[in-house]
């Protein structure tokens, strides 16, 4: 082992031994960390790949490691073209898909870090939780839900992790840990991660949306401060930043030393209310919403085409097809990645006629 390598096993063995040291009992450790292969024996074909990530050149844990790689893969970095709530806003100053995850990965490292949980592994799950979204957000899923409802439908957690699972890196996925991949599938309302720190992301993610839809929808003019009724703001706050501030205080102050994530009933019957009167003022509001009937018909189109013209789908989804992935899968896997400009720009290139011209004899 050369000079080099014994350095960098010594750095990552030292964050490690960091990590018992500082963080509380119930954190998850990147040296007790679980891989992609469920069967861990040498025998396995993944094996060697796989266990090769805890090979002493690698300076970084586990869950670093995984961070970086969901940072650095193209499906994050589409991100920052896909719709949040409002399709195609006017102005620069609303949310993303991207700015969104940044502001949910704040939220749940200052929760896990208050906490003593792992920020590292936190951050990872933040930052791959939407990762399958489609175009358009919700709309674009729905509409690929309604699609694929006999096949069991399309769902943006479930795709997600087959995006780090079989879509990354030409078909080879970017090999997760177990805790990552899990705190990515459940971050759902309707289900539960594995570890605290998925916990923390799980409602990070709500704590996040909910207070940046409410900024957005002010500055689209479709709400005001003074509507959100005065019960939830006399819990919650009457500021993004003083609700922020409320909500995160009341998961740490909750959850301490208890060995789960946790909010106070009150705070959480307020949260989950207010969520609610988001679905009856913004998510559903003609103004905002609007568009998103020609957003479920676009997408539509998009899949009855390539669903009739398989051989135009980009060569590395047809390698899929050529190892045995439904081609009904592989069309659903093409669109959900498509940006919201590319869905658009794609839809015109196939969908409407382009202006042409014939030269004249004389210029011929």
């Amino acid at each position: 082992m050369s000079q080099t390598s014994r350095g960098r096993q010594n750095l990552r063995q030292k964050q490690e031994a960091r990590e018992h040291r500082f963080l509380s009992p119930y954190a998850s450790f990147a040296d007790s960390s679980r891989s992609a292969c469920s069967c861990r024996f040498a025998s396995c074909p993944q094996y060697f790949s796989l266990t090769a990530s805890k090979a002493p050149k690698r300076s970084s844990s586990d869950y670093q490691r995984d961070r970086d790689r969901i940072l650095h893969c193209k499906a994050f970095r589409r991100l920052k073209q896909k719709t949040q709530v409002f399709l195609a806003p006017e102005g620069d100053h609303y949310r993303t898909r991207l700015t969104h995850t940044l502001e949910v990965a704040q939220n749940a490292r200052t929760i896990a870090r208050a906490l003593y949980l792992n920020e590292d592994l936190t951050e990872a799950i933040a930052l791959g939780h939407d990762l399958g979204h489609t175009p358009f957000g919700h709309a674009g899923e729905r509409a690929l839900h309604k699609i694929t409802k006999e096949q069991g439908g399309f769902h943006h957690n479930e795709q997600s992790v087959r995006v780090v699972e079989v879509l990354e890196k030409d078909g080879a996925g970017l090999n997760l840990t177990k805790e990552v991949r899990d705190g990515i599938l459940n971050h759902q309302t309707n289900s539960m991660p594995m570890t605290l720190e998925g916990k923390i992301v799980r409602l990070s993610d709500k704590i996040a949306y909910i207070n940046s839809d409410i900024d957005d929808a002010i500055r689209a003019g479709i709400l005001k401060e003074k509507e959100i009724p005065r019960k939830l703001t006399g819990i919650l706050g009457n500021t993004t930043n003083s609700r922020l501030n409320n909500l995160v205080h009341d998961i740490v102050n909750h959850s301490e030393e208890k060995g789960d994530i946790l909010m106070s009933d009150m705070m959480q019957n307020a949260m989950y209310a207010l969520r609610q009167f988001l679905f009856q003022r913004v998510y559903t509001n003609p103004a905002a919403k609007g568009e998103e009937k020609k957003v479920e018909h676009m997408i539509g189109q998009l899949y009855e085409y390539f669903s009739g013209h398989i051989n135009e789908l980009p060569e590395e989804f047809l390698t899929l097809i050529d190892r045995g992935e439904a081609e009904q899968r592989v069309v659903c896997d093409f669109i959900a990645g498509m940006s919201d400009r590319y869905s658009v720009n794609l839809y015109k290139e196939i969908m409407i006629p382009k202006s042409w011209s014939i030269l004249s004899v004389e210029h011929r």
